[in-house]
C-alpha cells in the first residue's frame, strides 16, 4: 500500500463526506482508499470522481490504521486543506451567522454545522482557541454538509465578537439560565449571531455581556440539552422566525 503523502493533505472519511466534498468542489481529492468488494455505496462516489484519481484497494485494518477509527464506512481518502474564510464577514451579505465559543467534541461540532446547513445560515465563526478542530471525524459528523459552509476561524471568541459589535450585528447567546429571556419568545433582529458556547463551561465569562442571553427551557434545572441538540433548536427557531428555511 502506499502512502499518501501528508504535506498539505487532509483526512476524510465516510460515504457522505466524500460525496459532498465531490459534489461541492470547493477542494479536491487527491487519493482513495477502499475495499473489494467494494462498499454497497460505492456507485455514488464513483459516479463523481475526477478522471485519473488513484484508487488503491486495501482490507478494512488498513482503512482503520489510515483513518485512526472503524468509523470509516470502508472509505478514506486524502484531500486538499479545507478553505476557511479569509475576510470577516458583511452584515448586508451575511445576515445571520452562527458564533462556536470552545464546543470541544468533534461530533457535536459536525452536528452543529449540519443544523446550520439546513437551517441555511450564511456563515460560521469557530474559534481557535480550546475548540475541537474541524477534522474528518467532525466532517463525518456533519454528513459532510460543512463542505458547503462559509467558516471563518477567528483567535477566540472574544476577538470574535469584537469584529461582531464593530460590523453591528446583535448577538444572541445561548445559556442555561433562568434569568435568561426564553428563546422562543425573542424577537430576532438581522444582522445577528447565535453564539453556542462549550459543552462544559458554557458560554466565556468576557463575552457574556456583548449580547442578549437566551435560553431554553427545559424539565429540570439540573439538566440540559445536548449542545448539539440545543444548537439544532435554536437555529430552527430563528431561521423559522426570519423566513430562512
Amino acid at each position: 500500500m502506499q502512502k499518501p503523502v501528508k504535506k498539505d493533505t487532509e483526512l476524510i472519511f465516510g460515504i457522505h463526506p466524500i460525496v459532498e466534498l465531490l459534489k461541492a468542489k470547493k477542494r479536491r481529492l487527491l487519493i482513495l482508499y477502499t475495499t473489494k468488494p467494494v462498499p454497497k455505496a460505492w456507485k455514488k462516489i464513483e459516479a463523481l470522481l475526477p478522471k485519473g484519481l488513484q484508487i488503491q484497494y486495501v482490507n478494512r485494518e488498513a482503512l482503520n490504521k489510515l483513518a485512526g477509527t472503524t468509523d470509516h464506512q470502508n472509505i478514506v481518502g486524502f484531500a486538499t486543506p479545507f478553505g476557511f474564510r479569509k475576510k470577516f464577514f458583511s452584515p448586508e451579505k451575511q445576515q445571520a451567522l452562527l458564533l462556536l465559543d470552545g464546543v470541544q467534541d468533534p461530533r457535536n461540532l459536525g452536528g452543529i454545522l449540519r443544523s446550520a446547513y439546513c437551517t441555511n445560515f450564511d456563515g460560521v465563526i469557530i474559534t481557535q482557541k480550546a475548540s475541537a478542530p474541524l477534522n474528518a471525524a467532525a466532517l463525518k459528523a456533519s454528513a459532510g454538509l460543512a463542505e458547503y459552509l462559509d467558516i471563518y476561524l477567528a483567535p477566540s471568541a472574544k476577538a470574535a465578537t469584537q469584529l461582531l459589535v464593530k460590523e453591528g450585528y446583535s448577538l444572541y447567546l445561548a445559556v442555561l439560565d433562568p434569568k435568561a429571556k426564553n428563546a422562543a419568545n425573542i424577537q430576532y433582529k438581522k444582522p445577528l449571531c447565535l453564539v453556542i458556547g462549550s459543552e462544559e463551561t458554557g458560554i466565556s465569562r468576557d463575552i457574556l455581556g456583548d449580547g442578549q442571553l437566551i435560553t431554553l427551557p427545559q424539565k429540570q434545572a439540573d439538566i440540559s440539552y445536548n449542545a448539539s441538540v440545543a444548537s439544532g433548536i435554536l437555529l430552527f427557531l430563528i431561521a423559522a422566525q426570519l423566513k430562512a428555511i
